[in-house]
């Protein structure tokens, strides 16, 4: 909002100013994965817990279709990197600690863009949630 009458040189007074929106990319869509992943956390031979995920793709507007068309792969090497990930201790401790999400969002974006190209701009864990046993 401003204040019409201004200030001393005759500059417009901005009071209770609306909160700049938020910036969006209009070259980009998001893409949610179908079905969340459920990745067993395994120790001595044992599952001692399961971590369950959801994921969605920031990708180039239009590429929707493609996204699903490679949905099987896509799932299928996402699960490897979970795997592996669990596997090396990430979704022990504080699973949630940024540089743990780190390491895993960079090795997903990495497979998204080996089996989709330059189309994935970043790959979102939309949801997380580690259940002991």
């Amino acid at each position: 909002m401003v204040d019409p009458s201004g200030d001393a040189n005759g500059e417009p007074n901005h009071i209770n100013a609306p909160p700049a929106e938020p910036e969006v990319n209009p070259d980009s869509e998001f893409v949610k994965i179908n079905n969340q992943f459920v990745i067993p956390v395994v120790r001595d031979e044992k599952v001692v817990a399961l971590v369950v995920l959801s994921l969605s793709l920031e990708v180039t507007t239009g590429s929707r279709e493609a996204v699903y068309l490679r949905e099987p792969k896509l799932r299928d090497e996402f699960l490897q990197v979970m795997f592996n990930h669990a596997n090396s201790g990430g979704f022990d401790g504080v699973f949630t600690q940024t540089s743990k999400l780190t390491n895993l969002r960079r090795a997903l974006r990495e497979v998204a863009t080996s089996i989709l190209g330059t189309v994935v701009h970043d790959v979102l864990v939309t949801n997380i949630m580690r259940q002991d046993h």
